[in-house]
């Protein structure tokens, strides 16, 4: 993990603070025993777009696919990768074009700028129809560079070229990586046509050809949660919010997207007056990652419908007491509620914070006046009367994507600091717990790592072993689905391992085997749903239970 002097300037373009998600890292640190290995794993990733050697044109939006491809199975695998906007800040401090094209001597410019621990630089030609690329590693702080990584396919296959690369590169960083290539293969695509789409609207360099071309990738694939997320930004900076809002509420709640979507739905829906909706959203967002930024936007939302939302605002300002606008919102809400001290206080707390700040100047001038805010009084008063101002909460119009992936990987983190302090068969068992949850959001590779990391803890536990037979039957490994399986019943039996082996039975027209294993689920587990499902499925074809 990342050190805060190595995040200071991944983040110095963000408003996200997350400097409270730090300090309660350095406590657990003092007495966790794993604190250190985790402190200083050193995963901060930045994947560079890859060369292209093809010398077609047409095909140059390829080597931008890298990085998004390479990012998505990285961040699932527990590394922190260093997105696009964050290299583009990168090249603007440096004062270099955004489709500059570095050496290795910049790269490593770029890479300190960044505070990577790692750099992921590479190439790629297309020869009668396959595509074959490699990639390289470099070690920032031991200025070492890895042999190349290389994989190639039909061009057709980019998808498992990439998902290949990024395999291979986890392993570098890490060797004995504990989740399998196979994992990686087996992760969602989408048709490469849209996929192209989608990468061309991302790179576009117009308004309008963006919204066009992810338009296309979304008509293409129309649950491409990516291409929603992309085109809603994109409709939501056209100021097109109502289109916006249709779009990103389409990225389902169960999708990691979800997080950003739901903050830019909510800035939608405020922007078109529906305060309900937008409060809801960001409310949602809230539960699940509480950065002060979103409790503010949910607490403004609430403010808008006419209800106290002092508790929210005071909720933001004790998480940031350094952003002055959370003290502004704080002392709007209270002097709304009638409490004139403490609206005075936390207005001085602005004006100490931002003495230039003229709304809040005017804000302490009405409270002084010891009247409520009335809009009916405001507009029948002059404006050099301080009852005449009628003050608004602010709210925060921009998402920092780079601070809310390092926030949800801290809160990783900090969990998985709790957990090392817990006995070895209760630190399996939560992150089993982990892993099933992972699993039902589909979330394949997040799910093996949990299942290994309970392994790792207890290698005696029945459940994890159960979980990673059914990673392993769904990235089509049904071999080590079956090992696995079997190790766990010898364990302990159990219904989720039954299936396991009930499934591939099934799979293989051994009919008679796949009912007795379902039989057997349910003799533990009755109201199972996936046993009565595979029940159902064996009668249908004449088979009964023993």
């Amino acid at each position: 993990m990342p050190s805060p002097s190595k995040l200071r300037h991944l983040l110095k373009h963000s408003w996200l603070p997350i400097a409270f998600l730090f300090s309660t890292i350095h406590a657990l640190a003092q007495t966790s025993p794993s604190a250190e290995t985790i402190e200083n794993s050193g995963r901060l990733v930045l994947v560079l777009p890859f060369d292209n050697h093809t010398g077609q044109q047409n095909l140059a939006w390829i080597g931008e696919s890298f990085p998004d491809t390479l990012n998505q199975r990285l961040a699932s695998a527990g590394f922190l990768p260093i997105n696009h906007d964050d290299l583009q800040y990168a090249l603007d401090h440096l004062g270099l074009p955004s489709d500059f094209r570095p050496t290795r001597a910049t790269t490593i410019r770029i890479a300190q700028t960044l505070d990577a621990n790692y750099v992921i630089i590479g190439s790629y030609n297309v020869t009668n129809g396959r595509i074959s690329a490699q990639a390289q590693v470099l070690n920032v702080n031991q200025l070492h560079m890895s042999h190349p990584l290389a994989d190639s396919s039909e061009l057709a296959r980019l998808f498992d070229v990439e998902n290949a690369i990024a395999w291979k590169v986890a392993n570098d960083i890490v060797p004995n990586f504990s989740i399998a290539e196979q994992t990686f293969l087996s992760a969602p695509s989408v048709p490469l046509s849209a996929f192209e789409d989608y990468i061309r609207g991302n790179n576009a360099t117009t308004p309008d050809e963006r919204v066009n071309r992810l338009q296309d990738a979304v008509r293409l694939a129309p649950d491409y949660s990516a291409a929603l997320l992309a085109l809603g930004k994109a409709q939501y900076a056209n100021r097109d919010f109502d289109n916006a809002a249709a779009t990103l509420a389409k990225v389902p709640h169960s999708d990691r997207r979800a997080l950003e979507a739901n903050f830019y739905l909510g800035l939608a829906r405020f922007n078109s007056g529906k305060y309900a909706e937008a409060e809801s959203a960001f409310a949602f967002v809230a539960s699940r990652l509480p950065l002060p930024e979103v409790v503010n936007n949910q607490a403004v939302a609430t403010a808008r419908q006419g209800r106290n939302a002092v508790p929210l605002f005071r909720r933001a300002s004790a998480a940031d007491p350094n952003d002055p606008d959370y003290h502004y919102n704080l002392a709007v809400s209270l002097y709304r509620q009638g409490d004139f001290a403490g609206a005075t206080t936390e207005v001085n707390q602005t004006l100490k914070l931002r003495p230039t700040d003229a709304e809040a100047a005017q804000l302490k001038a009405s409270i002084a006046t010891g009247k409520k805010p009335d809009a009916k009084t405001a507009a029948n008063t002059t404006d050099t009367d301080p009852s005449s101002f009628d003050p608004l909460e602010r709210i925060r119009r921009t998402y920092s994507e780079a601070s809310f992936r390092q926030a949800a990987f801290e809160i990783d983190q900090m969990r998985a600091m709790r957990m090392a302090t817990l006995p070895k068969d209760q630190q399996a068992k939560q992150y089993t717990e982990l892993g099933h949850e992972y699993l039902g959001e589909g979330l394949i590779p997040e799910a093996e790592q949990q299942f290994q990391s309970a392994l790792k803890a207890d290698p005696s536990s029945s459940e994890a072993h159960a979980g990673l037979a059914q990673v392993r039957e769904r990235t089509g490994n049904n071999q080590q689905a079956r090992t696995e399986a079997e190790a766990s019943l010898r364990l302990q039996p159990n219904a989720p391992a039954y299936l396991v082996l009930a499934h591939l039975e099934y799979q293989a027209n051994q009919l008679d085997a796949a009912a007795a294993d379902v039989s057997n689920a349910l003799k533990l587990d009755p109201k199972n749903s996936a046993a009565l499902g595979m029940k159902q499925a064996l009668q249908s074809r004449g088979k009964t239970l023993p």
